[in-house]
């Protein structure tokens, strides 16, 4: 008997070919085929993508004492089913002059085990 498979389409985004990957979901969640990728990163990212999403967000917010927003970014991906969360928690930070490339300006944001960190120094 074969166990029934749940088939999810993913634009691979490792490269500028944006492939198109079938990856097939087996009943337990696992990955059970990756086809369609032409390289082994856009296999491993489909593969990953279609279990269990993650990305790096990207804000900017404001900095008292500065004309000039600050970019800041998670240190690494977070779930994607978390990207509204951690960007709020963002949105609440008050962070004032100054400021330094990768300064860590809060950690374990949301409990997803990365850190909002400065992208360029300010001030």
């Amino acid at each position: 008997m074969t166990a029934d498979k749940t088939m999810r389409t993913v634009t691979c985004i490792q490269c500028p070919l944006g492939c198109m990957v079938s990856v097939g979901l087996a009943d337990d969640g696992t990955v059970d085929s990756v086809e369609g990728a032409a390289c082994a990163r856009g296999r491993a990212f489909a593969s990953e993508e279609a279990v269990r999403p993650v990305r790096v967000l990207t804000l900017t917010i404001p900095v008292q004492g500065s004309l000039v927003p600050l970019s800041v970014k998670t240190s690494k991906p977070v779930p994607k089913s978390c990207l509204q969360q951690v960007a709020g928690a963002v949105n609440e930070l008050k962070v004032t002059l100054p400021i330094a490339a990768g300064d860590v300006l809060l950690a374990n944001v949301c409990e997803t085990g990365a850190d909002i960190v400065a992208t360029r120094s300010l001030g």
